[in-house]
């Protein structure tokens, strides 16, 4: 028996099949490009990303062996929705969560609640990021495709529901369109109702881990796999790689480090509202009963792009990994003296700065390129130093951390976090952290596993762990000092 995690993202999904023992059988990807059909539009084309799922999902199926595949489970990204037919064809394109359509209706949406009272129902920052400004505006923008629209599904569920199951979100995904009741576990009638969002409209709500249906004869053709294979509920993609990285019970952060870096938090009980609310943070539904979660994030990533494409254009680098490796051995030793701002492009939660710009402060004719790389990485890792501590205050454990993603693969970067927060930093050991935590909830809702703690034991090693240098974390400990005064100093040249 085998189990099947597909994890969607903004431009590639990926798949990961694991036996029953907790042995990584074999992995598969598939991309797909963002398109913009305008300035600030960003978009995916739903048919290209569902054919990817289905694809990664038929490759799997055909190395799982005489035994088959027992179930498989989809995580996704957030907030982007695809409007089906009640004939479940796809009528449109989704809308992503960078895509700046939205800001009128959110805004006048907005305006109709106290201040307070809109977060005490669905704990988000509002802005442009959601699903639902972006549902406004195809209201108005597009009024026939909107109302041709039987249901507007998140990824995780429009796949199953194209073969053939019923359309029904997680409570993780769910809280990502801000029409969410967070402590009724059910849409929220005041905020539909305030919206003119039909319910009807939405997906299901469910707690991750509940059995969709077995795939008939149909489905599992397309697939790949066995007639009566079980489809579970899967969650948020970033829930996924926390449950991945053994973040199963309350304490401690999963560290995804990728184009842009999340710090995911993992606790017990709904904090007080208004003071995360007055601190810029969310909270959502973890895939495990009774946690939940929280994001920070910013640019990573995408830093270390431009620094390539910038500073390193003309090298022969070869791959992007090989790339990364050769310019971190540029990387001195110590920590440097420059400081960079990571606000190269609209900067994440929970500031969420739309008009800033970034900065290098320091430069000298003497300054190396690989001191300029690092400096990048320290600084990225202030941003989410500064986060982390009103968090602590309230009681929210992130003593332990947890890296996955491309940028986890790199020493080098977590030597830095490790020194830069004066705390270990363990690398995770699967190599895609939310196919793993997709393809745990596959088990626990095919009843493979009683618990996700049992589904942790099997699948989720110790990993390499990056203690902190003392002396460079006294040394980090003063630069950060000077760097919490560069934005404020200078936020209106900025």
């Amino acid at each position: 028996m085998s189990l099947i995690g597909v994890d969607i993202g903004t431009s590639t999904c990926k798949a990961a099949l694991y036996s029953v023992g907790g042995k990584l059988m074999a992995g598969a990807s598939r991309s797909y490009p963002t398109l913009h059909p305008a300035p600030l539009w960003a978009e995916l084309d739903s048919r290209l990303v569902v054919s990817a799922a289905i694809d990664v999902v038929r490759e799997l199926g055909g190395k799982a062996g005489k035994e088959g595949v027992t179930a498989l489970a989809f995580s996704a990204m957030g907030e982007a929705m695809t409007p089906v037919s009640a004939d479940r064809k796809i009528l449109g394109n989704a809308i992503l969560m960078a895509d700046r359509r939205g800001e009128e209706e959110i805004r006048d949406f907005a305006a109709r609640f106290e201040a307070d009272e809109l977060y005490s129902i669905n704990p988000n920052i509002v802005s442009p990021n959601y699903s639902l400004p972006k549902l406004l505006w195809l209201r108005r923008e597009r009024p026939q495709l909107y109302a041709s629209a039987d249901r507007f599904l998140l990824f995780a569920e429009l796949v199953p529901y194209l073969l053939g199951l019923d359309p029904v979100t997680s409570y993780s995904h769910a809280n990502r369109t801000l029409l969410f009741d967070l402590r009724a576990q059910a849409w929220s009638d005041r905020l539909c109702r305030e919206a003119g969002i039909d319910p009807a409209r939405l997906p299901l709500a469910a707690p991750s881990g509940q059995v969709l249906g077995e795939l008939g004869a149909a489905a599992a053709e397309r697939l790949g796999l066995d007639k009566g294979t079980l489809c579970v509920l899967g969650t948020h993609d970033q829930c996924a790689a926390a449950l991945g990285s053994g973040l199963w019970s309350a304490g401690g952060a999963a560290c995804g480090i990728g184009t842009v870096e999340c710090i995911t938090p993992v606790y017990d009980g709904i904090p007080d509202l208004g003071a995360m609310r007055s601190l810029g943070f969310n909270v959502e539904h973890h895939a495990v009963p009774g946690l939940y979660v929280s994001f920070i994030y910013n640019q990573a990533g995408s830093l270390v792009n431009w620094f390539r494409s910038t500073f390193a254009s003309a090298d022969r680098l070869g791959s992007e990994s090989e790339a990364f490796e050769r310019l971190a051995a540029e990387i001195p030793s110590e920590p440097t003296s420059l400081l960079v701002l990571p606000y190269f492009e609209p900067v994440g939660a929970p500031k969420f700065i739309q008009n800033a710009s970034g900065l290098i402060l320091g430069l000298r004719t003497s300054t190396s390129r690989g001191e300029i790389l690092k400096a990048i990485m320290e600084c990225e890792t202030y941003f989410f130093l500064e986060s982390l501590g009103p968090l602590r205050e309230l009681g929210i454990d992130t003593r332990r951390f947890v890296a996955s993603g491309g940028g986890a693969k790199s020493t080098a970067w977590l030597q830095i976090k490790a020194d830069v927060m004066g705390l270990p930093f363990e690398r995770a050991t699967a190599p895609e952290a939310g196919a793993l935590g997709a393809a745990m909830i596959a088990g626990l809702g095919s009843g493979v596993f009683a618990s996700y703690e049992e589904a942790a034991e099997r699948y989720v090693g110790r990993g390499e762990v990056f203690e902190p240098d003392s002396l460079r974390h006294r040394i980090y400990a003063e630069k950060y000092e000077r760097y919490k005064e560069l934005y404020p100093r200078l936020a209106d040249i900025l």
